[in-house]
């Protein structure tokens, strides 16, 4: 009995530990650069600020109008100072550096993404 218990307990922390660390850990950090074209809040129950990124892949087809790609991503309850950034430069059409991490897993309440902005940084003209 008492054998059974031990196994039960270290399963029990062995699976807390895999949790935390899928929930807490990061599995990737970079920066994208490009122009906000879109940050809004959604949800019904867990509401969450959701951005999208436009960026502009010159060189693949040279003379021709650069392909255009997103870049979606999420910003974690909090991060005021983060959103306040993103809505002033999506309204000026400004590029900017999105700093990110990338989480293991995507929970509800945390965003709909797995990516999520840590710092914006205005490009310097």
């Amino acid at each position: 009995m008492k054998i059974i218990r031990r196994i039960l307990l270290f399963i029990t922390l062995l699976l807390v530990a895999i949790a935390a660390f899928l929930y807490w850990g990061t599995y990737e950090e970079g920066v994208m650069a490009g122009k906000i074209i879109r940050i809004s809040q959604k949800g019904v129950i867990f509401k969450t600020y959701e951005a999208k990124l436009s960026l502009e892949s010159f060189g693949a087809l040279r003379g021709t109008s650069p392909i255009a790609e997103t870049f979606d991503f999420s910003v974690e309850r909090g991060n005021d100072e983060i959103v306040k950034e993103l809505e002033r430069v999506s309204l000026t059409g400004e590029r900017v550096n999105i700093h990110f991490k990338k989480r293991y897993i995507r929970v509800p309440w945390r965003g709909n993404t797995r990516y999520f902005a840590t710092q914006v940084k205005r490009m310097e003209k």
